[in-house]
């Protein structure tokens, strides 16, 4: 994946931070408060916010609908990130806001291709068999 860790789980706090960090941007971003070309008229999906170990910096992974725009979409919340990280700071209640860095969140990519391979031919083919495998043995069970 693309989501590199360091093998470590994420603490408590990092995941709490994530989260609020998460519904302030996106209570932000539909409320159509962020004013760049790129953004106009996009309904943007903040999938999920990883804040780092020492909670100064977060990691927002964002794609807009149907995903046509996604870079676009990353571009302008790169742009607008000091605005976005002052909104933030205003809905959390920390003692300070972590830098926002905005990257495509791709997991809904993957889990096409997983669903994809999943419903694929040689697959059905392997279940069937894995199906008829089991009737047969349960028939001599009896």
């Amino acid at each position: 994946m693309s989501r590199s860790t360091s093998g470590k789980a994420p603490s408590q706090r990092q995941l709490r931070v994530g989260e609020l960090i998460r519904h302030a941007l996106a209570e932000v971003l539909a409320r159509g408060e962020v004013r760049d070309p790129d953004l106009d008229g996009r309904i943007i999906t903040v999938s999920e916010v990883r804040a780092s170990p020492d909670l100064k910096h977060a990691t927002c992974y964002v794609t807009d609908l149907g995903g046509a725009h996604t870079p676009e979409v990353i571009k302008g919340l790169n742009r607008c990130r000091k605005y976005l990280r002052g909104e933030v700071g205003h809905r959390m209640s920390t003692k300070y806001t972590p830098d926002l860095r905005f990257e495509a969140d791709t997991s809904f990519d993957e889990g096409s291709k997983i669903d994809a391979l999943l419903r694929s031919d040689k697959v059905a083919q392997d279940v069937a068999r894995d199906l008829g495998a089991e009737k047969l043995s349960g028939e001599d069970q009896e």
